[in-house]
């Protein structure tokens, strides 16, 4: 591999862990909610992950895209300027935590543009270099889940063997064809590197844009429990509650829109109920 030749791959610290999880979260594709990004920020906060290595953001972003503002608007660094003058330029950012005690790697970055195969290479050479055996990604998508239930949550697993232990969650087996996320790309690249990778997706209300706090805490809850955490997430509890409660007043100001949630709910309920009678 040349990423260490080329300084793409940067590390402060190598911890030594043994047979540990790295958890990865990627804002952009299957982010919706920031339920990605939103999950394991929430992690590096609440273990006081330290920072370990980063990836250079340069050879795998495109900041100049050809096409109208609205489109080049996705991909140009965010800026802000006060006064005339330059105050702020946000370029992305890829960022490994550490919390040794967990046996935990967390990192938090942006899906590559392109380079694929460079950026996943970086990862699973930190991977190998800290003692790595489990990769999981947390994702989401936009689906028929009302906001005042739970989320859905699916897997994708790198082999077989992997499904039936992670059942005792209460997590389903996904079922997609479609575009394929970066993370798709990197668990193909797992078995020979003798890593094991678990995708786990929630499924969230598509009629909500913006930070979903009710399903980042249920997704924190769940990953608590995968990963044996002793979290104190009664703050983040309180947190979901008062924003399912004010989104749920919001949206008892359109009767069709509560309307229609309504149903979903109803779906939702008896869905469960189907599952709980087989």
């Amino acid at each position: 591999m040349t990423n260490r030749q080329d300084d793409i791959l940067q590390l402060s610290h190598r911890p030594s862990l043994h047979e540990g999880t790295l958890v990865l979260a990627f804002s952009g594709w299957m982010d919706g909610g920031d339920v990605s990004t939103g999950t394991v920020n929430r992690l590096v906060e609440l273990t006081r992950a330290r920072p370990i290595a980063e990836i250079d953001p340069e050879p795998f972003y495109i900041y100049n895209f050809p096409g109208t503002m609205e489109l080049a608007a996705l991909f140009r660094p965010s800026i802000e300027i006060r006064n005339g003058l330059v105050k702020k330029l946000t370029l992305p950012t890829n960022i490994f935590y550490c919390h040794e005690a967990a046996n935990l790697l967390l990192f938090v970055g942006k899906e590559p543009n392109m380079r694929w195969r460079a950026f996943g290479e970086c990862i699973l050479q930190l991977a190998h270099e800290t003692g790595i055996r489990r990769m999981i990604f947390v994702g989401s998508y936009g689906g028929t889940v009302p906001h005042t239930r739970e989320p859905r949550l699916y897997i994708t697993c790198s082999e077989e063997r992997l499904l039936q232990g992670m059942e005792q969650y209460g997590v389903g087996r996904s079922e997609y064809r479609g575009p394929g996320s970066f993370t798709n790309y990197l668990m193909t690249q797992t078995p020979s590197a003798n890593l094991e990778m678990i995708s786990l997706v929630a499924e969230i209300p598509s009629y909500l844009q913006g930070t979903n706090l009710s399903s980042i805490e249920a997704v924190t809850r769940r990953l608590a429990k995968i990963l044996k955490l002793p979290l104190e997430l009664a703050t983040l509890r309180a947190a979901s509650t008062r924003w399912e409660l004010e989104i749920s007043n919001q949206i008892e100001k359109d009767p069709g829109l509560a309307a229609q949630i309504r149903k979903l709910e109803q779906t939702y309920d008896d869905k469960l109920l189907e599952q709980d009678a087989s």
